[in-house]
C-alpha cells in the first residue's frame, strides 16, 4: 500500500512539472523526463505504431547525462524485428528483459538492436487506445530491482501518456483546422485553392471555383467535415487538359509535378506559373510551402489558381507606356536603345541611321507647337512607312530619331531605302504650312558585325554623318564610310 502511495505521489509531482508547459509535446517530453530521472535510467522512449507502415516510431525520448540518443535512427522500425514484444503484450502482460544477453540465440535481431544502443536490462509496457495496442513506453538500463514493481509502476505511468497523446491528437486537430479556416480566409483572393500532402498525393479543397468544379471525382472519403481527396496530380492534370491551351499544357504539367516541387521549392516562399486558359485570360497557379515532417523533407503545399487578366492588362499597358513614345508610337530612347544593344551584343550587323527636320525651330515658331508636333508625327508614320517590320524605330527626342535596320550592310541597299524615305518625306502635307516641304538629313553608319562596339561609338559616327548631311541643301544623307 506504501509503495502505491509513493508511486501515486511520484506521478501527481510529474503531472504538475508537465502542466507547466503549454504544448503537448512540451509536456509528454517534461512528463517522461520526471520519471527518468526519478526511476535513475538510462534512456525513457515512446514508439507509436503506423499500421499503415508496419512500422513503430521513436516519438519521444528523455537521455540520462552522456547518454547518446537514439531518436533520430528509431524511426521506421518494422514490427516484425520486435513482433514477440506484441506477442507478449496481447497477453496482457509487459516485457521484461533482465539481461540481453539471453536474448542473442531466441531473438538474434532484437539482441543486436538493444545491443547497438548499450542496452543491457529493459523493462516495455504496452500503450492502448481504445483497447488496441498502438505502442509502447519503454525504460533502458533501470537500477536493478524489483522489475515487477517497476511494471506496475509503468503500467500507471502508461496509462497517463495515452491521456497526454489523446490531449496532443487533439490540439494538433484543432490546430491544423485553425489552419483550414486561415486557408479559407486566405482564398478569397484566389479563384482555387488546394491543401497538399505532397508525400502521399492527398489533398483538402479549401476553395473551387464553378470553372473547375465540374472535373471533380465522384470518390471522396470523409474525414469531420472535411473532404479528404486522392490523387492531386490526376485530379488537376484533368484540369489542364479540359482549361489550358495547347502552347501552355505541357508547362503547366510539368509545374503540378508534385515529384519535383520541393526542389523547385528549396529556399523559395513560392514559385509560380501563368498560363492562358481557353477564355484566353491569363491565370497564375502557384506552389506555397506550408510545413515540412521531423526529417526536414517538405510534408504540406498551398496549390493556389487566381485570375490575372486585368493586371495582366495592366502590366501589359504599363509596359507599352514605358517603352513608347506616346505622341509616336515608335520606342522612345530607353527601350529603342536597349534593343539596339541586344543586335550589337549578338554581333548583328546592320546600318544605323540618325535624322532630325531640318530647320524644325522655325517651324514652330512660324505655325506654333502644335503644327509642330503635327510634323513630328508625320514624320514617323513616314518612316514606319518606309522601313522593313523588323527594323527598330525610336524617337530620340524633340525632332530626332533613330533607326537600326538589322542585316542591311550593303551600300546600294542603303541608298534604296533613302531614296523611298525621302519620297514619302516629301509627301507630306500639313495644311497650316500653306504647301512649305517637310525636309530632313540623315547619317548613317554600318556595323558588319566583325568585332564589338557599343551604342555610343556606332551613334557618334552616325552623328558625325548626320553633321555633314546638314550642310546641303534639301533631302541629304550621308554615310559614315564616305567621309
Amino acid at each position: 500500500m506504501k509503495t502505491i502511495m509513493k508511486y501515486e505521489l511520484v506521478i501527481n509531482e510529474a503531472l504538475r512539472s508537465a502542466l507547466n508547459y503549454d504544448t503537448p509535446d512540451e509536456q509528454i517530453n517534461e512528463f517522461i523526463g520526471f520519471f527518468g530521472k526519478h526511476i535513475g535510467s538510462d534512456r525513457i522512449y515512446i514508439f507509436e505504431d503506423c499500421e499503415e507502415r508496419h512500422a513503430t516510431d521513436n516519438t519521444y525520448e528523455w537521455c540520462a547525462d552522456g547518454i547518446i540518443p537514439a531518436i533520430d535512427e528509431l524511426q521506421k522500425v518494422d514490427m516484425d524485428i520486435i513482433d514477440w514484444w506484441y506477442e507478449t503484450f496481447a497477453r496482457g502482460e509487459s516485457v521484461i528483459i533482465t539481461d540481453v544477453e539471453e536474448l542473442k540465440e531466441e531473438h538474434r535481431t532484437s539482441y543486436e538492436m538493444l545491443r547497438a544502443q548499450n542496452v543491457k536490462n529493459v523493462v516495455v509496457c504496452p500503450l492502448y487506445y481504445k483497447d488496441e495496442i498502438r505502442g509502447f513506453f519503454g525504460v533502458d538500463n533501470p537500477p536493478r530491482s524489483d522489475y515487477r514493481a517497476l511494471t506496475s509502476f509503468l503500467d500507471m505511468i502508461g496509462t497517463l501518456l495515452t491521456s497526454l497523446l489523446k490531449m496532443r491528437n487533439s490540439f494538433r486537430k484543432a490546430n491544423k483546422l485553425a489552419k483550414l479556416s486561415s486557408y479559407s480566409a486566405l482564398s478569397k483572393i484566389y479563384e482555387s485553392m488546394y491543401y497538399i500532402n505532397v508525400q502521399t498525393g492527398r489533398y483538402h479543397i479549401v476553395k473551387i471555383s464553378s470553372q473547375f468544379d465540374r472535373y471533380m471525382e465522384t470518390a471522396v472519403r470523409k474525414v469531420g467535415k472535411y473532404e479528404i481527396w486522392d490523387d492531386f496530380c490526376g485530379h488537376i492534370r484533368r484540369i489542364a487538359d479540359k482549361i489550358c491551351i495547347e502552347p501552355y499544357l505541357e508547362e503547366t504539367l510539368e509545374f503540378i509535378n508534385l515529384g519535383t516541387v520541393e526542389k523547385r521549392l528549396h529556399r523559395k516562399t513560392s514559385i509560380i506559373h501563368e498560363f492562358i486558359d481557353k477564355r484566353r485570360c491569363w491565370c497564375r497557379s502557384r506552389f506555397i510551402p506550408v510545413d515540412y515532417d521531423e526529417e526536414g523533407r517538405l510534408l504540406h503545399v498551398l496549390y493556389c489558381i487566381e485570375s490575372i487578366d486585368e493586371e495582366k492588362k495592366r502590366e501589359n499597358r504599363l509596359l507599352y507606356l514605358a517603352q513608347t513614345d506616346l505622341m509616336t508610337g515608335l520606342c522612345n530612347r530607353g527601350s529603342g536603345e536597349r534593343r539596339i544593344v541586344e543586335f550589337l551584343q549578338d554581333r548583328t550587323g546592320g546600318l544605323l541611321c540618325l535624322l532630325d527636320c531640318d530647320k524644325f525651330k522655325a517651324v514652330n515658331d512660324t505655325y506654333g507647337h502644335t503644327v509642330g508636333d503635327d510634323v513630328i508625327i508625320a514624320v514617323a508614320e513616314s518612316l514606319q512607312k518606309s522601313c522593313r517590320e523588323n527594323d527598330i524605330l525610336l524617337r530620340l527626342g524633340g525632332d530626332e530619331f533613330a533607326i537600326f535596320m538589322p542585316g542591311m550592310l550593303e551600300q546600294s541597299s542603303a541608298e534604296k531605302f533613302f531614296e523611298r524615305l525621302f519620297e514619302n518625306i516629301g509627301q507630306i502635307a500639313i495644311p497650316e504650312m500653306q504647301g512649305k516641304r517637310v525636309e530632313i538629313s540623315l547619317g548613317a553608319c554600318f556595323y558588319d558585325g566583325a568585332e564589338n562596339i557599343s551604342f555610343d561609338q556606332l551613334y557618334r559616327n552616325a552623328d558625325k554623318a548626320m553633321y555633314e548631311s546638314k550642310k546641303k541643301q534639301g533631302y541629304s544623307a550621308t554615310i559614315y564610310s564616305d567621309l
